[in-house]
């Protein structure tokens, strides 16, 4: 089978992160794929902020369980030393798309190397509060950008689970 096909049948998200930090080498070839996402128009209107601080990890992690109603303490990244935040230009139309792209290149490429990811949803709600659009500022980080999604990297603590199986009536051929 295909090792990219194969990649997209057995790649998980991830609930149980290690502690441990990947290799920076591994992070970047996890975004360099992110980079190379299809995009409308090739226009390339996405960025990527790699977090491995984990002073701001942890940061983020309050405030998105805030966000989502979970009970201070929680942590909605489940351990994940690594988050890459994909944000995608507000004034592009294609902006979700382009970064759902992003978020599932890097995904495919995290398992790839032999790490776990997860997309964490709530970076929208993240990147409107004004300490977040300071935080981009603070980055050098110009114009108006639009969270698209976390993506939780870390090895994984535990084993991958297992597919759900594929629901029936999904797929109409016109020939």
């Amino acid at each position: 089978m295909n090792e990219i096909i194969k990649a997209m049948e057995e790649r998980r998200s991830i609930r149980k992160f290690k502690p441990d930090m990947p290799a920076k080498e591994d992070l970047q070839q996890i975004i360099e794929a992110g980079l190379y996402a299809a995009n409308g128009m090739g226009k390339q209107a996405t960025i990527t902020i790699a977090v491995t601080n984990k002073k701001l990890r942890d940061r983020l992690s309050a405030i998105n369980a805030k966000i989502g109603g979970w009970k201070e303490g929680f942590d909605p990244f489940y351990g994940a030393p690594t988050i890459l935040i994909v944000l995608a230009d507000k004034n592009w139309a294609n902006r979700v798309y382009d970064g759902s792209l992003v978020m599932g290149n890097m995904m495919l490429a995290a398992h790839s190397l032999n790490l776990g990811s997860i997309w964490i949803h709530r970076a929208k709600e993240e990147f409107e509060l004004p300490e977040y659009q300071e935080l981009l500022k603070e980055l050098g980080v110009d114009g108006e950008w639009e969270g698209i999604g976390h993506c939780a990297v870390g090895y994984i603590d535990g084993e991958i689970p297992k597919a759900a199986k594929r629901k029936d009536n999904r797929v109409f051929w016109v020939e």
